[in-house]
């Protein structure tokens, strides 16, 4: 088992994962510039949080272009496994992966904060350790998670079961209280909240672990 972690100028959550999935949970981890192409060899992809090329423009608007980027496409198409969090959420809506849009959060603010998550697994296979229904928690750090849709898309989301995250108490004002999508297939998931920084108990809660872990099947 390894894992790929994107890494972009900008980024700044790439080694959080790297803890989160090698010290924490012994799952082999390499780091892939943007401009690389090569996936060979592996069996997961994160596209972490952070700034990618600073967040000019609009989030992920720039990074959806990157090279590694058109590898992870054609990798989650042959029904490789992809996790984007935060700005990698941002960046797969950007890309095409997830529907929607995320933009500045209702109130303008940046938040920082742990929040609570109900959860449905549904179909998505990085959530199979958790229960329907169960409550997590999760911190969140971001400007712009207000998640986006028009209201059909977001029906079409709910009936397919693809809303596998939602906040229990809605902290940007992300319609339908979205915090985390998965495509059709279920290999890929978005999600604002940082699971990696939930999974050291030496700095904070361990809810996360069981998404990781979800690799080690």
């Amino acid at each position: 088992m390894t894992l790929g972690v994107v890494v972009f100028p900008g980024s700044n959550c790439d080694r959080d994962v790297k803890w989160a999935a090698e010290g924490c949970l012994g799952i082999a981890t390499r780091f892939l510039w943007h401009e690389e192409r090569d996936l060979s060899g592996l069996d997961a992809v994160v596209i972490p949080g952070g700034f990618s090329y600073g967040d000019y423009l609009r989030c992920g608007a720039i990074a959806r272009f990157a090279p590694v980027l058109q590898e992870v496409a054609a990798f989650a198409e042959r029904g490789g496994r992809v996790l984007g969090i935060c700005n990698g959420f941002q960046v797969l809506t950007e890309m095409g992966l997830l529907p929607g849009a995320l933009t500045r959060n209702q109130k303008l603010h940046f938040l920082c904060e742990p929040t609570d998550l109900a959860v449905q697994p549904g179909q998505c296979s990085w959530l199979q350790g958790y229960s329907a229904g169960e409550v997590v928690n999760f911190p969140i750090a971001h400007g712009e998670g207000r998640y986006q849709a028009e209201p059909e898309q977001l029906r079409a989301l709910e009936d397919n079961g693809q809303v596998v995250l939602r906040y229990v108490r809605n902290p940007n004002g992300s319609v339908g209280d979205v915090a985390g999508l998965t495509n059709a297939a279920g290999n890929v998931l978005g999600l604002m909240p940082h699971p990696e920084r939930a999974c050291d108990p030496s700095t904070g809660g361990v809810d996360g672990r069981r998404l990781l872990a979800s690799l080690l099947g």
